[in-house]
């Protein structure tokens, strides 16, 4: 499971770095759209006074239910990250 961070962070999605702009198939408009309807969610839930947390929780969960395969693709990516530590301390020997 990975963890989200309460590091304060830039918000690269109202000004997104040239390695995190949106991808290709989505044009500017339809990426504010989509920055657009985040800010209306984000503001219904604190309207409804729900926890920036869980807000964030839900809407991670909603990412990856909406990105087939990309729970799978972290999950592997963070169980050889774990066994790359594991090796480097000499517990799992490699291959």
């Amino acid at each position: 499971m990975l963890l989200l961070h309460r590091m304060a962070q830039p918000n690269a999605a109202l000004s997104p770095p040239a390695d995190l702009a949106p991808e290709p198939m989505l044009d500017d408009t339809s990426w504010r759209d989509v920055v657009q309807l985040l800010r209306r969610a984000a503001q219904q839930s604190a309207a409804r006074g729900v926890d920036a947390e869980t807000f964030m929780e839900a809407a991670w969960a909603a990412c990856l239910d909406a990105s087939p395969g990309l729970r799978e693709q972290l999950e592997d990516k963070e169980l050889r990250r774990e066994l790359k530590k594991l090796r480097k301390r000499g517990l799992v020997a490699a291959a």
